[in-house]
Parts: structure tokens; C-alpha cells; sequence
């Protein structure tokens, strides 16, 4: 049975911080550790950071959903703003933005982005190989 976590935010860069902290929290607690984790929660802030800077209305605020469901695991971020889709954007070396999206297809499996009836979903999917509990443990130990 897949493992979800669900959460809203307010669409304010100022609650970015406890959206990441959520996240790793709920990988922390499914066991997943490592470089996974550190990809998941760096493509999390982008994902959020971009859902709160780019939103134009503060109805409804940001959804983070986390759902694992071996050996899939789905990062999906939603907010109101259901017409402004993301673009990847080619930055410049002095440009301070443009890279999230980058650097989220970078990290996931894949990634993309859905239309809702009154919203818009970017979403990453990772690949989780090993947890902890399901950690291979040698004989005799």
C-alpha cells in the first residue's frame, strides 16, 4: 500500500522552508536516506519555491503531496494558477533564476506537469532503491 504525505502551504516564499523541512521529515520517517532524500528535498524547494514566487492568486494556496509506492516515488506540487504552466528556461552564467526546472529534471526520473480543473501539478518521480528497514543486512549480524 503506497505511503502519502499531503500538505498545504500559503502561497508565500516565507513557508518554503517548513514545506522542505515536511518533506524530509516524511522521508526520514519511510526510511529514505542518502542522495535520494538530498534530490528529492532539493527538487521539492525549487518545486515550491516556483509554485509561491510564480502563483498570481493566493486562494487555495500550495499542495506538496509525497507519495512512495516502491520503487516509485512522486513529488507532485500544486497550486491555483492553473494557466501559468512551467517553462524550462536556458539562463544565462549571470542570471540569478531560471535553473529550477533544470535542475529538477536533473535530479528526477522524470518529470512534468498537469492541468486540473482549478489548478496546475508539477510533479517529479524518483526511483528509490533501497530503505532502511528493507536494508540488505548480512548473516550473522
Amino acid at each position: 500500500m503506497p505511503e502519502t504525505e499531503t500538505f498545504r502551504i500559503p502561497t508565500r516564499r516565507d513557508h518554503v522552508p517548513a514545506a522542505r523541512h515536511r518533506i524530509c521529515k516524511a522521508l526520514a520517517d519511510w526510511g529514505i536516506t542518502g542522495d535520494i532524500a538530498d534530490a528529492v528535498a532539493l527538487s521539492a524547494n525549487e518545486l515550491v519555491t516556483n509554485a509561491v514566487t510564480h502563483c498570481r492568486t493566493s486562494r487555495a494556496g500550495v499542495e506538496v503531496t509525497l507519495t512512495l509506492h516502491e520503487p516509485a516515488l512522486v513529488l507532485e506540487v500544486s497550486d491555483p494558477d492553473r494557466d501559468l504552466l512551467p517553462r524550462p528556461h536556458d539562463s544565462g552564467p549571470d542570471e540569478e533564476c531560471g535553473r529550477g526546472l533544470a535542475l529538477v529534471a536533473g535530479l528526477a526520473e522524470e518529470w512534468g506537469h498537469r492541468q486540473e480543473p482549478d489548478a496546475k501539478c508539477v510533479w517529479a518521480r524518483f526511483t528509490v532503491v533501497e530503505r532502511l528497514e528493507g536494508a540488505h543486512v548480512p548473516a550473522g549480524l
